[in-house]
C-alpha cells in the first residue's frame, strides 16, 4: 500500500522540497511524518508548502554564502583528548557531538547532524571528517584524537618508514644474494 505526501525538506533518494511523491505507507507514517519531512497531500497543505517554500528559498540563498564558510571551516583542526589505557586503547569513542563541541570552541557553529561521521572514532590518530555545510556544499575537517592531557602540546606528524608497497626495492632486496 502506498500514500502520496508533499516533501517539506529535500530527502535523499526521494525528492526535493515541494515534490509530491508516492511512498510506502509505513515509510510515511514512521519516518517522514514524525520527522516533519513531509505532509499528507491536501489543498491546505499545498498552500502551506508554497508559503514555506518562499521562506526556505530565502534561507537557501543565505546558505549559498556557505561556500566562504566552508573554506574557513576546511582550515579548522580539531584536537580532541581522550583517556587511554596502558596499550593506547581509548576509553569510549569520539562522535559527531565531540567534533561539534570542538568546532564551537573555535567559533564555528555547526549542527552535529551535519557532521558526516560514518562510525565513531575508536583509535588515536589523525582523521578527516566530512561536514555538510549546505546540501550542495561539503567540506572536510582534520580531527586529531590524542591522549588526554596532551591537547595543548604541538602536534608532531609521524613519518612512516618506507614499506615494501612504496616501491623502495632497496629495502626489500637481500644484500647477500647475488645472481652469478
Amino acid at each position: 500500500m502506498s500514500v502520496q505526501v508533499i516533501l517539506r525538506e529535500p530527502v535523499d533518494n526521494l525528492g526535493s522540497r515541494g515534490d509530491v511523491v508516492k511512498v510506502a505507507n509505513g515509510y510515511a507514517r514512521n519516518y517522514l511524518l514524525p520527522r516533519k519531512l513531509a505532509l499528507p497531500v491536501t489543498e491546505s497543505n499545498r498552500h502551506r508548502i508554497s508559503r514555506e517554500r518562499v521562506v526556505a528559498d530565502a534561507r537557501d540563498a543565505a546558505e549559498k554564502g556557505a561556500a566562504a564558510f566552508a573554506a574557513r571551516l576546511g582550515q579548522a583542526v580539531c584536537i580532541i583528548g581522550r583517556r587511554v589505557g596502558q596499550t593506547n586503547t581509548m576509553y569510549g569513542s569520539v562522535t559527531n557531538v565531540d567534533v561539534a563541541d570542538s568546532l564551537s570552541a573555535q567559533s564555528f557553529e555547526v549542527d552535529r547532524r551535519k557532521i558526516l561521521l560514518d562510525e565513531p572514532i575508536k583509535q588515536l590518530g589523525k582523521y578527516t571528517v566530512r561536514i555538510r555545510v549546505h546540501r550542495l556544499v561539503t567540506t572536510e575537517v582534520t580531527v586529531h584524537v590524542v591522549k588526554e592531557g596532551t591537547e595543548n602540546e604541538p602536534l608532531v606528524e609521524e613519518v612512516d618508514a618506507p614499506s615494501a608497497e612504496s616501491g623502495d626495492a632497496s629495502s626489500t632486496a637481500d644484500p647477500e644474494s647475488t645472481d652469478e
